[in-house]
């Protein structure tokens, strides 16, 4: 396999937003919420658009080789990544880490971070806990209404960057577009969901006790990276870089590279880029990128 581009999965809940349609992301609904950039996941895999094998999934494709000796030392696929558009506020939820979530859902946990790609005036994040709390501070909390006033918001501009690590509680507000990567894991507790109803008509369902179990109840204290790398974890490492004119890449014998473009336009080998578009390099394969933007690299960077 060499270097491919990747049309992603789509989802479509009840708080989608309209921008990915307008940068070209298709769908058959009218708003889109998600898009599943690079997933091996069931509930969303990402397809091959380009080359010999465009149209079947990019899981069922890759084999260790593709992945690299790092990435294919893991029981699945380590990371996952998306494009978030909120069209209207998420639920408050968390996240449980993988030691919880392999005993109880059969699962693994997940960790993640989400770059900003565009924020509307006054739009913002809300990310773990203002103070140490106790469990029956938060279960009040939810009991009468006032979660959100436990928690920290952030009003966010373009270009910020979140690290959420597994127990925290968080959210994305209404008019924020973010890429997430994330742990390979489409599990999550749902805290507070504004009272919505779902495409049902019925409530959304939460899940208080399962959350009440696996958040960190310390006081929120950032997660900060040093030079290019704006998050890594044991499941990911992710950097933004810039292109001005041209870069050589070459994926390492440890890890593929996944390459989500935030802006500008060009060539990447024999394949067009343009804003938001995602693709797989294959470990120990070649990548010659000519045009301009920025982009975010993710590979994995530690053992299982």
């Amino acid at each position: 396999m060499n270097l491919i581009k990747l049309k992603p999965a789509t989802k479509d809940y009840i708080w989608a937003g309209t921008k990915l349609k307008k940068y070209g992301k298709e769908a058959p609904y009218d708003n889109i919420a998600e898009c599943w950039e690079l997933s091996f996941h069931k509930d969303g895999p990402s397809i091959i658009d380009s080359g010999e094998d465009k149209g079947k999934l990019l899981k069922d494709v890759a084999t260790k080789a593709d992945l690299g000796e790092y990435a294919a030392s893991f029981p699945f696929f380590p990371v996952l990544i998306k494009l978030i558009d909120s069209g209207d506020n998420l639920s408050v939820q968390v996240h449980p880490n993988d030691e919880y979530a392999l005993k109880n859902e059969n699962s693994f946990g997940k960790t993640e971070m989400w770059y900003v790609l565009e924020a509307e005036k006054g739009s913002g994040l809300y990310v773990g806990l203002k103070d140490n709390s106790s469990r029956e501070e938060i279960e009040d909390a939810l009991k009468n209404g006032t979660i959100l006033s436990k928690l920290n918001f952030f009003p966010v501009k373009k270009g910020e960057v979140y690290f959420i690590q597994s127990g925290t509680i968080h959210a994305i507000g209404k008019g924020v577009t973010v890429i997430e990567i994330q742990q390979n894991s489409n599990l999550t507790y749902r805290l507070y969901d504004y009272n919505r109803l779902g495409k049902d008509g019925k409530p959304r369902e939460l899940h208080i006790e399962k959350a009440l179990n696996v958040i960190d109840y310390h006081k929120y204290s950032p997660v900060h990276f040093n030079n290019d790398i704006i998050g890594t974890c044991k499941y990911f490492t992710s950097r933004y870089q810039k292109v001005e004119h041209k870069i050589e890449l070459e994926a390492p014998s440890t890890s593929f590279l996944s390459l989500t473009f935030l802006d500008g336009e060009g060539m990447i080998n024999d394949l067009p880029y343009k804003k938001f578009d995602t693709f797989f390099l294959p470990s120990k394969k070649k990548a010659t990128i000519e045009g301009t933007g920025s982009y975010i690299i993710t590979s994995v960077d530690h053992r299982y």
